[in-house]
């Protein structure tokens, strides 16, 4: 198994996964607050994101020109698989809490959480300032949920 393949597949999987599935969980609760849409939402980023991010990379990993068919199908498969498991892991806090507003709140920190140690990991493989690493993608992280929980307040006052 290739090194490359599985962290190139994993880290994007894992970090789209969770800022992807958070933002969406944030737009659709504060522009429906409906647990039906919420979790139709995960399910639905957990497996048409996941291919989607995945024939991404895989035709990314392509155009480089320096990858192997197998280290291509590799990246593409750990994409899929990381997208998927860190998508789908939502729904367990959406499902076990009766209250949506908590269940998303519970999500947020999770999702937060383990973005900031996925930072930390990598901060840590590259010689870099953990801190500033993790501000960075926390940020990011932090301006997408924001947003989104903003552009769901405005869609239910257009429509509501």
């Amino acid at each position: 198994m290739n090194q490359h393949s599985m962290k190139v597949g994993t880290t994007f999987g894992l970090t789209s996964g969770i800022i992807t599935t958070l933002g969406l969980m944030v737009g659709l609760h504060s522009g429906t607050h409906s647990k039906a849409a919420v979790l139709g939402g995960i399910v639905t980023i957990a497996v048409a994101d996941a291919f989607s991010d995945a024939l991404g990379i895989h035709m990314s990993e392509e155009s480089e020109e320096v990858h192997t068919p197998k280290e291509i199908w590799q990246s593409t498969f750990f994409t899929f698989l990381a997208k998927f498991v860190f998508a789908g892991m939502f729904v367990i806090p959406v499902i076990l809490i009766d209250d949506l507003g908590m269940s998303i709140i519970v999500s947020v920190a999770i999702g937060l959480s383990i973005l900031i140690y996925a930072s930390y990991r990598i901060a840590k493989a590259q010689n870099k300032n953990p801190l500033s690493v993790i501000a960075e993608h926390f940020i990011i992280a932090c301006a997408v949920i924001a947003a989104t929980h903003y552009l769901g307040d405005l869609v239910s006052a257009l429509t509501g």
